[in-house]
């Protein structure tokens, strides 16, 4: 697996093959064979263990940050990351968008299971949403999280050089987009 993530990071996900997985661990290319079937699978692992990694910088995010700041945490984690393994975070993507369910099961609210979506919704149940409000915590975790896709999706344009400068660096640039949203409560946050 890490040498699939330095192919992909390095070459794109165009160039991750099992015989160019093999090529950068140092195996035979019949070995990534025990382990996958083709490279559709080798893909879906890749993009489980993307879900896992974005789960732990969450985690770690919310762990440093006071709880009034713990949604602006996540956001920023989750710009942070797209940012930091941005072949990664278009393969975790592109292999959710053939599924029927979204990555992780996002019903299953167990932390530990790598699902950083419901972590968001449960961070807003922990800063008073309802829960019993189905859907009304549903849409909102939907906007929080399109909220930072989005923002990862566009905070590295240079249209916003002169924002970023403004404000102090990329982090405070975050924070304020973040703030303006409505969704997310103040305080710049560390990468």
């Amino acid at each position: 697996m890490e040498a699939a993530r330095r192919v992909l990071e390095a070459e794109g996900p165009s160039a991750l093959s099992l015989r160019a997985v093999a090529r950068e661990a140092g195996v035979s290319p019949a070995a990534p064979y025990h382990h996958f079937k083709d490279k559709a699978e080798l893909l879906d692992a890749v993009a489980h263990e993307g879900w896992e990694m974005l789960q732990l910088a969450m985690i770690e995010a919310k762990a440093r940050t006071d709880r009034s700041q713990h949604l602006t945490a996540l956001g920023i984690a989750y710009v942070c990351f797209a940012r930091d393994y941005p072949a990664l975070y278009r393969v975790m993507y592109d292999a959710a968008r053939d599924k029927e369910a979204l990555p992780m099961d996002v019903e299953d609210a167990n932390p530990e299971n790598g699902n950083a979506y419901c972590m968001v919704r449960d961070t807003m149940i922990e800063h008073g949403a309802d829960p019993s409000a189905e859907t009304h915590l549903e849409l909102a975790t939907v906007a929080a999280w399109c909220g930072a896709h989005g923002l990862a999706e566009m905070a590295g344009f240079k249209q916003f050089q002169h924002l970023k400068d403004e404000l102090g660096g990329e982090r405070a640039f975050l924070d304020a987009v973040f703030r303006h949203m409505g969704l997310f409560p103040t305080q710049a946050h560390d990468c």
